[in-house]
């Protein structure tokens, strides 16, 4: 049987959401859990990782109460390119937020519901500085996506 693969796609501009992306991937890499995990920068990430994941975590800051630009462009470049090859693939969110992540989440959302993609976890939002608890809240939502995956939950 094919191992599952996990694409990570986030951006990062401070840093923060780098961080947290990190603890994603270290999660997702738990050696208890056997999947391919593929971790890219938004500017980075293209149509074949899309296309090859079989879920995917999505990671930005919000900047002026929307996703970032970068991540807007990953969006931008695959959709057309990948329409009716995507359906039903399992995603969830991470936000690093200067006010509450509403307007970047409920972009994502918007633009994951044209790709038919499936909310299968609860998003993690960052308001303010990052914290150690909350960056093992990104390694436990990168775990539960790969052992989820793995196990054919989603």
């Amino acid at each position: 049987m094919k191992r599952k693969r996990l694409l990570i796609v986030y951006h990062s501009k401070t840093g923060k959401n780098g961080l947290m992306a990190k603890a994603v991937l270290e999660g997702a890499n738990h050696p208890d859990i056997d999947v391919d995990v593929t971790f890219r920068e938004a500017m980075e990430a293209g149509i074949e990782d899309l296309l090859e994941a079989d879920g995917i975590i999505f990671g930005t800051p919000e900047n002026f109460g929307y996703m970032s630009g970068a991540l807007k462009d990953f969006f931008d470049r695959t959709f057309y390119e990948v329409e009716g090859q995507v359906d039903g693939k399992p995603y969830c969110m991470l936000v690093g937020a200067g006010n509450d992540g509403t307007g970047a989440l409920t972009a994502i959302r918007r633009i994951c519901n044209g790709y038919n993609f499936k909310e299968v976890q609860p998003p993690i939002v960052v308001v303010g500085d990052l914290e150690d608890q909350q960056l093992q809240g990104c390694r436990e939502l990168g775990m539960a996506m790969a052992a989820g995956l793995e196990a054919g939950i989603f």
